[in-house]
């Protein structure tokens, strides 16, 4: 049976973007899956903790042929001083990944350095810099009772998810580490945001051993350590910005890739045929533990408090579905997405699609190395193409896009630009902030429009770059239609001045590629997540990937 791909009509709608979960194909979980195939070993050659919990420590992951080195430093940080906000100078935790192994004097550089983060002096050595904070209750809560000898509480645990969150992940040239060019023909590192997703898991490890330093200095004689399955209950907690959302709109062949695969992988299932009795085993039980997941997901936020409500009704709903079978069995994955389609709230819907993957490795996961691009992908301008065949390709690769009204005050309500303190994308109010003349070229929509008009009035014969000579201004998305030739999935559906936009569901949709959950939004720009919560800890068999929905 031959399934076709869901349209991008369908797919690149925000709502639903934002309504995206983790699967087999997210970069969390295709990383553990190779570190293991690759047989990665993982030690801790370096220990300089202090009783007061301050110090540093270093980690080492290698396959004998390549090396990688984790260098975290601890600080004792005053409470006043602790801000999730990407402004913050000053954090518990700081670290970098760095390439090959690290000798006492690096070690002692990087310490001074690493800690002032965007202020210090980084290496090329480095691939990855990074800060995090404490979850100041849960951590105490931990220390206090490994201190007297006792687990921490399980509720706790759940509740939170994690020791630590980091509050920004810098890689690929910024502030002064290496660029991905130096190492993405790597096996290891040509995936998407591979050596950030190592870096973040290898600092997991920290965290639990720092907690269980802080209580032995307490109690040298009394405390223990955490037990194998509070270990996995604590994972990695983030908080994500604004500044991550213009990614996914400043890079569309490598969101197309990204979507393409996902959308692949759901194809692939639906037409896999008869359903086998350990597949549909495998499925039931991995919706049972998302269902247990759902849960535990705690959220301030009222709108996704409902939409938590309603995903643990459709995981009932999907659970007895699956479990009554259908008649016709050689069509039962694609019967029960159809199914999903109709019944289901988007969150049920996509975590559905997920869902569906877990018990298909052979089918999915072959498509997690195809996710990447090179550094600089976007082609060309085909400027020996009719000015013509370009009307015609914007009026059908954006037809979405030419019927936004922007005459409406609401559709141009805010702007894009960067922030002069950090270098990072803020978005503005048209009607109470200046500075919209500096804006940024995200509404893509909108100059897609004005492309459009422009092209309307000039021959249909012409070379495009003849048009482009007498218009330069609209050269950027002259270069975008080229790349949206090929990249059915590479624009996101939405007009991105709209007053009515809600920016989390951009971040949402990445998080999901990296393998995140427990999405905690604390307003419409920003929220918290959980990474690696229930995944194997380094020096764990991390081979069979059943850990994402673990409850």
């Amino acid at each position: 049976m031959k399934v076709t791909l869901r349209p991008p009509s369908q797919v690149m709608q925000l709502a639903r973007m934002g309504a995206f979960h983790q699967t087999r194909l997210s970069f969390m979980r295709a990383l553990l899956r190779d570190l293991s195939k690759d047989n990665w070993q993982f030690t801790r050659p370096h220990w300089n903790i202090n009783k007061q919990g301050a110090g540093e420590a270093v980690y080492e992951l290698t396959n004998g042929a390549r090396k990688y080195s984790l260098a975290a430093c601890a600080h004792c940080l005053p409470p006043e001083k602790r801000s999730d906000r990407v402004i913050a100078e000053a954090w518990d935790s700081t670290f970098t990944l760095c390439d090959g192994a690290l000798t006492p004097q690096t070690i002692r550089t990087m310490r001074g350095e690493v800690s002032k983060q965007e202020a210090g002096r980084q290496s090329g050595k480095q691939l990855v810099l990074s800060r995090a904070n404490r979850s100041v209750r849960l951590f105490e809560h931990v220390a206090d009772s490994l201190a007297r000898g006792k687990q921490p509480q399980a509720s706790r645990l759940d509740e939170v998810g994690y020791l630590m969150r980091t509050t920004a992940v810098y890689a690929n040239g910024k502030f002064g580490v290496a660029p991905r060019e130096s190492i993405m023909r790597r096996a290891e590192m040509r995936a998407p945001f591979r050596a950030e997703m190592l870096a973040v898991w290898m600092f997991r490890a920290f965290t639990i051993d720092i907690v269980e330093h802080i209580a032995k200095t307490r109690a040298p004689e009394q405390a223990v350590t955490l037990n194998k399955t509070n270990r996995k209950r604590l994972g990695i907690g983030n908080a994500t910005g604004l500044g991550m959302a213009p990614f996914l709109i400043n890079h569309p062949l490598l969101l197309h890739k990204w979507i393409h695969a996902r959308e692949t992988a759901l194809a692939r299932v639906r037409a896999s045929g008869k359903v086998k009795a350990r597949a549909l085993e495998s499925f039931i039980n991995a919706a049972q533990n998302a269902k247990n997941h759902a849960a535990k997901w705690r959220t301030a936020d009222k709108t996704q408090e409902s939409k938590i409500a309603a995903l643990k009704k459709d995981l009932a709903r999907i659970i007895r579905r699956a479990q009554k079978k259908e008649k016709d069995n050689t069509r039962f994955w694609d019967l029960l997405y159809r199914w999903g389609e109709s019944e289901l709230s988007l969150e049920g819907q996509e975590m559905l699609v997920s869902l569906m993957m877990e018990p298909h490795a052979e089918l999915v996961d072959d498509l997690a190395a195809k996710m990447s691009t090179p550094p600089d992908p976007l082609p060309r301008v085909k400027g020996a193409m009719s000015v013509g065949k370009m009307r015609a390709l914007l009026e059908t690769k954006y037809a979405w896009a030419l019927q936004t009204d922007f005459s409406r005050k609401s559709d141009n309500a805010r702007f894009w630009y960067v922030s002069a303190d950090k270098m990072e994308p803020r978005l503005g109010e048209c009607d109470s902030e200046a500075g919209a003349q500096l804006q940024l070229p995200l509404v893509v929509a909108r100059d897609m429009q004005s492309f459009h008009g422009a092209i309307c009035e000039f021959d249909s014969q012409a070379p495009l770059a003849d048009f482009l000579l007498a218009y330069p201004q609209h050269r950027h998305s002259a270069r975008r239609a080229c790349v949206a030739a090929n990249s059915a999935y590479g624009e996101i559906r939405a007009n991105l001045a709209s007053s009515q936009l809600l920016p989390l569901d951009m971040l949402r949709c990445k998080l999901s590629f990296f393998g995140a959950t427990r999405f905690d939004p604390r307003s419409d720009r920003w929220l918290r997540i959980t990474m690696y919560q229930n995944a194997p800890h380094p020096g764990e068999p991390c081979g069979a990937d059943n850990w994402a929905w673990a409850s």
